[in-house]
């Protein structure tokens, strides 16, 4: 039952990571990057869709993207998606064929993007010693059920303390490589 406990808390710890990693693909570097937009939700004959899922995504270069909606009529729907969304990008199109020109990012955005990534490094972090505290909650339960013994709990909560640095040293790491990225001109 500890064991099942301590997996479990790891998968959690593993999952909130992934989900910070995830995130980490939607905040704009300065390269262009199909992840940047991907998430976008289009009205696609009345249900929202993925923009992956209703247009064609690819980067030209370091700077832009190209978006090739599958229907023509789509062409307005991923426009008024991209206007409407909290990027900050302009799509030109031409055709059906829908450009994105991704500006050179200025310090002071930068910066405000760098808070934005360490704010999301937060969130894990919270999120982390939250399933660390369930796990914990799990274990004195067991306690005091009498179904394992005190020295076996501190075993388990050490384990468990031992998980939780190792993710939020990840968690860290993470940040920090995203920020690096941010930074580079």
């Amino acid at each position: 039952m500890l064991n099942e406990i301590k997996k479990d808390a790891q998968t959690r710890m593993n999952k909130s990571i992934e989900s910070l990693r995830h995130a980490m693909t939607k905040v704009r570097t300065g390269r262009a990057s199909t992840s940047l937009v991907d998430h976008l939700k289009v009205n696609y004959y009345g249900s929202e869709m993925p923009l992956g899922q209703v247009a064609s995504i690819a980067v030209n270069d370091a700077r832009s993207l190209t978006i090739t909606p599958w229907e023509k009529p789509m062409v307005a729907a991923v426009e008024k998606a991209i206007i409407n969304s909290d990027l900050g990008l302009t799509p030109n199109t031409a055709g059906t064929v829908i450009r994105i020109n991704l500006p050179a990012l200025t310090e002071e955005r930068r910066r405000d993007l760098s808070k934005m990534v360490h704010g999301e490094g937060e969130d894990a972090k919270v999120a982390i010693r939250n399933i660390r505290r369930d796990a914990n909650q799990q274990v004195k339960e067991l306690l005091k059920e009498k179904e394992a013994s005190e020295d076996d709990v501190r075993r388990m909560e050490d384990e468990i303390q031992k998980l939780t640095d190792a993710a939020i040293k990840e968690v860290d790491e993470v940040v920090k490589s995203k920020e690096q990225e941010l930074m580079a001109v």
